[in-house]
């Protein structure tokens, strides 16, 4: 395939899924069923940070998150009490635990109260043509209060060579404008230009297929790369290729 007839393909199959039917097997669900900003952007955050493994379970276990919260997650984080994070005890979605659930709530608190909030500490440290140096200070932030040592490896950190697949996911539903009704576009203050592919097995895999990708692990440098040949293809909406590699190799095994 020639780098024409390859950008028509994806951007073919851009259209096949990002549209509202990708939300129903999706942890991207889970923010959606709020309206506020803040609630909307604490779903996404707490349902990126579990997805991983059984996609089934991922949604589950975040409908129970919310549960929990009493389905106010931002009244939740900045108005609970002790007892209230004392029914977490029992929590855990694989290596994510009631413990590191408890903490998130209080670090994320500590950034509503003296970071004014989510977006403001990834547009602070956005450069102009990456997210990822954000997403190091980020961690950075999030860790800063008194914390259990298990609980950092749930935030990843791409300048120690992460692909941050998580959290790239949750900022392309925060930030990337979408007129298909899957990604919320929430946060104005940041380029859709600058979002990074949320790297994984099957979006590496199909990748690396079509030749578009030639590093063999998922790490820091093989988002880089990917990134690179994104944006070539669309410098102002580089991620939504995410659908078309992510579909290409979960729904049709390419």
């Amino acid at each position: 395939m020639n780098k024409k007839d390859l950008k028509e393909f994806l951007d073919q199959k851009v259209l096949e899924y990002n549209n509202p039917k990708f939300i129903e097997s999706d942890p991207v669900q889970i923010p959606h069923l709020f309206t506020l900003k803040e609630d909307i952007e604490i779903a996404g955050f707490l349902a990126a940070t579990i997805a991983w493994g059984n996609r089934k379970m991922i949604i589950n276990n975040s409908h129970k998150m919310m549960e929990l919260m009493g389905n106010s997650p931002f009244d939740f984080v900045m108005n609970h009490k002790q007892h209230h994070l004392d029914s977490f005890n029992g929590f855990v979605h694989r290596t994510f635990n009631h413990i590191d659930f408890t903490y998130f709530i209080k670090a994320l608190n500590h950034i509503y109260k003296n970071y004014n909030g989510l977006e403001n500490v990834f547009q602070q440290n956005a450069t102009s043509n990456s997210l990822q140096p954000a997403i190091h200070h980020f961690k950075k932030i999030f860790f800063e209060i008194n914390h259990p040592i298990r609980t950092t490896k749930h935030i990843s950190d791409p300048l120690k060579g992460s692909a941050a697949k998580r959290i790239n996911m949750y900022l392309r539903w925060m930030i990337r404008e979408d007129k298909n009704g899957v990604d919320f576009g929430l946060w104005k203050s940041i380029s859709p230009s600058v979002l990074s592919c949320p790297l994984d097995v099957h979006s590496g895999n199909v990748a690396r297929k079509l030749g578009i990708l030639t590093r063999k692990q998922n790490d820091a440098k093989a988002l880089a790369e990917l990134d690179t040949a994104l944006r070539k293809m669309d410098a102002n909406d580089p991620v939504k290729y995410d659908f078309a590699l992510f579909g290409l190799g979960v729904f049709e095994k390419f």
